[in-house]
C-alpha cells in the first residue's frame, strides 16, 4: 500500500489524538487558578510528554509497522506482552472514546437546545461517529487533511480572543483560588497530554516515517504547549474570575471578552475539537484489531482493506459500533481510570524501548533518544514517576460505588486471561 500521510497532516492529526485545542483546561483553571495552571501546563509536558514524544519519535522511525507501540512491544518482550499493549490501549478507548460524541451533543445543545438530551442528543451522537466511520473509510489522506482544516476552525475562536485582549488595558487581576493541590493538577494536565504514542499505529500508512514522526512529534509538542497557554494568558490578562471553572467555560470567556457572537464561535469550536478528536482517534485504535488480526488473534477478516482507499474498513466500522455503544457512559472523565491504563501501556512501550536497544543495537535509528542506554533509562524514569505520584494522588477516584484503581487493575488482570483463552482455543 501506497504511504501517504505525509507531515502536515501527522501533525494536525496527532494534535487531536494529543489534546484538541484548550477544550479541557477548564477544570484545571477553575481548581488551580491563572497562575498554577500556566505553571502545570508548562511543567507536565517537560517531564511528561517531551519524553513521550521523543521515545515515539524513535520507536516509530527505527519501525515504521502497522500497529505501532503493539508492534513494538510484541518485537521487544513477545507476544503475550504485545498483546497486553493492545488490551491497555483498546481498553482504555472503552472509556475515552464516550467523551467525544457526549462532547459534541453538549455543546451542539447550546445551539440549539433540542439536542441538549433524549433521543435528539443520542441520534446526533451517533451521526458523528457514522460522519467520522465513513471519513476514515476514505483513507488516512482525507482524515490528516481533514484534521488539518478542522485544527484551523478549532482555534480561530481562540486566535480572535487572544487578538483581542492583547489590543486592549490588562484588567485588574481576578481574585486568586484557593488551590485543590499542585498534584491534583498535574493529574489532570496529564490527562490532557496523553495520546502521543496513538499516531504510531498508522506507521505503515505515513510518508517516509523514519523523517516525520520525529518532526510531527516535536511539532505537536510546540503547537500543544502554545495553544495550551495563550488562551489562558489571554483570561488572566482581561481579568477573569476563574472561580468555578468546568466543561464550557471557555464558551463565557468568549462571550465576556468578545461578545455572544464570539462565545458562539466558541461553541462551534468545542463541537469540531468533539469531532475532530474523534476522527484522529478512530483512525488510530482501528489499526489495533488490524495487527492483531494479522498475529492470528482476532479473524482475518478483521485487517480487510478497502481496495481503493487502503482503510482498514471492517476494523473501522467494528470500533465505531463498539463506540456508539459507549454513548451511556456520558461526559464523566474518569482521569484516574484513563490515566492508570494508559500509563501502564506507556511503561511496557519504555520497557521496549530499552531492551531494543540491548538486543538490536545496529537497528537502523534515523533518530534516537540522547545519552546512550542511560538516556534511554533516565527518559523513561521521568514520566513513569509523576504516573506513579498522580495514581496516589488520585487512588480515591470512584466509578460509581467501585474505586478507579481497583477497576482499574481488574481490567488490567483481563488482559492474560482473555490472552491464554484465546492461545487455549487455537
Amino acid at each position: 500500500m501506497t504511504r501517504r500521510l505525509t507531515l502536515v497532516p501527522l501533525i494536525a492529526a496527532t494534535y487531536f489524538m494529543v489534546c484538541g485545542g484548550p477544550y479541557g483546561l477548564e477544570e484545571l483553571i477553575g481548581k488551580q487558578g491563572y497562575s498554577r495552571a500556566l505553571m502545570i501546563i508548562l511543567l507536565t509536558p517537560l517531564v511528561w510528554s517531551l519524553p513521550t514524544a521523543m521515545m515515539v519519535g524513535e520507536l516509530s522511525a527505527a519501525l515504521p509497522e502497522d500497529g505501532g507501540y503493539y508492534a513494538w512491544v510484541r518485537r521487544a518482550c513477545g507476544p503475550f506482552w504485545g498483546f497486553q499493549e493492545a488490551w491497555l490501549s483498546l481498553t482504555a478507548s472503552i472509556f475515552d472514546m464516550a467523551i467525544y460524541p457526549t462532547l459534541f451533543t453538549l455543546y451542539l445543545g447550546r445551539l440549539l437546545p433540542e439536542f441538549a438530551g433524549g433521543w435528539r442528543a443520542a441520534v446526533a451522537g451517533v451521526t458523528m461517529i457514522a460522519v467520522c466511520a465513513l471519513w476514515n473509510i476514505a483513507g488516512v489522506r482525507a482524515v490528516g487533511w481533514a484534521a488539518a482544516a478542522l485544527t484551523v476552525a478549532l482555534l480561530l475562536p481562540f486566535v480572535i480572543l487572544v487578538l483581542m485582549t492583547a489590543a486592549s488595558p490588562a484588567a485588574p487581576p481576578a481574585p486568586p483560588v484557593a488551590s485543590s493541590g499542585l498534584l491534583a493538577g498535574i493529574l489532570v494536565a496529564m490527562w490532557n497530554y496523553m495520546g502521543w504514542d496513538n499516531a504510531s499505529t498508522i506507521a505503515g500508512e505515513v510518508d517516509r516515517p523514519q523523517r516525520t514522526y520525529p518532526l510531527a512529534m516535536f511539532g505537536t509538542v510546540l503547537a500543544v504547549a502554545i495553544t495550551y497557554m495563550l488562551p489562558v494568558i489571554a483570561c488572566q490578562r482581561a481579568g477573569l474570575d476563574p472561580h468555578g471553572w468546568d466543561t464550557g467555560a471557555w464558551v463565557q470567556a468568549g462571550s465576556a471578552i468578545g461578545g455572544p457572537w464570539l462565545g458562539r464561535l466558541v461553541v462551534l469550536g468545542g463541537m469540531v475539537c468533539a469531532m475532530g478528536m474523534f476522527n484522529a482517534l478512530i483512525m488510530s485504535y482501528s489499526r489495533l484489531p488490524v495487527a492483531l488480526a494479522s498475529d492470528g488473534f482476532l479473524p482475518k477478516v478483521v485487517g480487510k482493506r478497502h481496495p481503493k482507499t487502503g482503510a482498514p474498513w471492517v476494523a473501522v466500522l467494528l470500533c465505531a459500533v463498539a463506540y456508539a455503544g459507549c454513548l451511556g457512559l456520558g461526559f464523566d472523565r474518569l482521569v484516574e481510570l484513563d490515566v492508570l491504563l494508559y500509563g501502564l501501556s506507556l511503561l511496557l512501550e519504555f520497557v521496549a524501548l530499552i531492551v531494543l536497544r540491548v538486543r538490536e543495537p545496529s537497528l537502523p535509528r534515523p533518530f534516537k533518544l540522547p545519552g546512550g542506554l542511560a538516556g534511554a533509562v533516565i527518559f523513561a524514569l521521568l514520566p513513569m514517576a509523576l504516573l506513579g505520584i498522580a495514581l496516589v494522588e488520585g487512588r480515591t477516584e470512584q466509578v460509581g460505588s467501585i474505586n478507579a484503581l481497583v477497576l482499574g487493575f481488574l481490567l488490567v488482570a483481563g488482559g492474560p486471561v482473555v490472552y491464554w483463552i484465546r492461545r487455549a482455543l487455537t
